[in-house]
Order: C-alpha cells, then sequence, then structure tokens
C-alpha cells in the first residue's frame, strides 16, 4: 500500500508486462499508474495524483477527496438494540461487528494499514 496526500494506492505485480501496476483505491475516481521499479512506481503515483488533482481544478469540478474510513450511520433503536446484542454474542464491540458484516457482504478486507 502507498499513500500520498490522503491518496492511497493499491500495488499489483503484471508478470507478463513485467512492472508494477497501481490503483488508487480511495475515491471514486478511477486513478491509475504503472513502474518499472519501486522508485519508479513512486514517482509515477504522485504525478497521477498531481495530475488529478491539476486536471480537477482546471476543470472547475470537484476534486473527489479520499475516503477516510471512517462512516457513520443511523438505525432505528431495534435495529440497534440487535446489532449491539449480536456484537455481544460474538465478543466485539458494535463497530468491529459492523465492519465485518460488511466486509463480508463486499467482499473487500477490513484490514486497516498500520
Amino acid at each position: 500500500m502507498m499513500e500520498y496526500k490522503g491518496y492511497k494506492a493499491q500495488i499489483d505485480f503484471d508478470n507478463e508486462a513485467g512492472l508494477f501496476v497501481g490503483e488508487v483505491i480511495n475515491t471514486h475516481d478511477g486513478i491509475g499508474f504503472s513502474g518499472r521499479s519501486v522508485d519508479e512506481l513512486k514517482d509515477a503515483f504522485h504525478r497521477a495524483v498531481e495530475d488529478y488533482l491539476e486536471l480537477s481544478c482546471d476543470m472547475g469540478g470537484e476534486v473527489n477527496q479520499p475516503f477516510s474510513g471512517q462512516l457513520a450511520i443511523r438505525v432505528n433503536p431495534m435495529l440497534h438494540r440487535a446489532i449491539a446484542t449480536c456484537a455481544e454474542r460474538e465478543g466485539k464491540s458494535v463497530t468491529a461487528w459492523i465492519a465485518e458484516c460488511l466486509s463480508r457482504a463486499t467482499g473487500v478486507s477490513n484490514q486497516r494499514d498500520g
């Protein structure tokens, strides 16, 4: 995982092409980049974010800020009680239980970086 100006990137290696491929994962917009070395990849990531920010400003649009990882939800009291009961039964906090449920539902790991 790489981070620059709040934007986080997932990195993979394309064995056929022989290069690292990155994608910014905490924004709605698709921001991709690649490089043959770690230094080249890092530079490409920084350039991709800077280009994205500059292009968004030039177009007069709003920059899609990175997702923070924090989510506030409101539910009715009966659902809240049921969630708390399930979390307690599994020995987890309400937050941990909800995060695990959302992770299962989306197929996306809830492991945080650092």
